[in-house]
């Protein structure tokens, strides 16, 4: 954070955290998802962060976004819905993003993930028929499950641990599976079958419950 102040002084709106580091659910292999906003952010910023970033120990974790805030304010709304949830601010502040988040963002949310698992599930069991694209994709739907519950009920909950209990028993299933796959090293053809079936299957349901009225 020192380092951040040094480099953007009066100009630093908000640093945060995203990811695992963000839900407090890191691990040693998990990378730093760093969010920095700048009041406004030139490609001479970008160089500046990327050499500063260079001098630390762990550079090679550090991951994430940075951005101007009036780029921001502009930004998708749908996109900025898990923006603001997941991120966790460590300096200033994101509540000027709420008042740009309405209840069609968030359905739009959910339907984009829908279709973006959609699709690369259904190009996977055709062509690529890769496992670890596979885990990527259950990883995907764990935020998407997250944007469904607070659909239904105006509670955004990060912790997965949380999150599990209160969830509908198909989206629990999705995310116990999600978390499995996490720490399997391996996965035979049956199961890449059946997995694969039922994500697809969701997500094509998702897609019309969330279609545009």
């Amino acid at each position: 954070m020192k380092e951040l102040s040094a480099l953007f002084g009066s100009c630093l709106v908000f640093v945060g955290l995203q990811g695992s580091y963000g839900r407090g659910e890191a691990t040693e292999d998990s990378d730093i998802d760093v969010v920095v906003i700048l009041d406004r952010a030139a490609p001479d910023d970008l160089k500046a962060y990327s050499a500063m970033l260079d001098t630390l120990p762990n550079r090679g974790k550090v991951c994430g976004f940075i951005s101007g805030q009036q780029e921001l304010l502009n930004w998708e709304p749908s996109d900025l819905f898990q923006f603001y949830h997941d991120t966790t601010p460590i300096f200033g502040g994101i509540d000027f993003l709420l008042p740009l988040l309405g209840e069609q963002d968030i359905r739009r949310a959910i339907r984009t993930g829908a279709c973006n698992i959609y699709h690369a599930c259904s190009h996977n069991m055709v062509h690529e028929k890769d496992a670890e694209l596979l885990k990527g994709l259950y990883k995907s739907a764990a935020f998407t499950v997250q944007a469904v519950h607070y659909d239904q009920t105006g509670i955004y909950i990060k912790q997965k641990a949380e999150l599990f209990p209160v969830l509908q028993p198909r989206e629990r299933e999705l995310l116990q599976t999600s978390i499995i796959l996490k720490q399997q090293s391996d996965m035979a053809q049956t199961e890449f079958d059946r997995l694969s079936e039922r994500l697809f299957n969701w997500a094509a349901e998702l897609i019309v419950a969330y279609r545009t009225e």
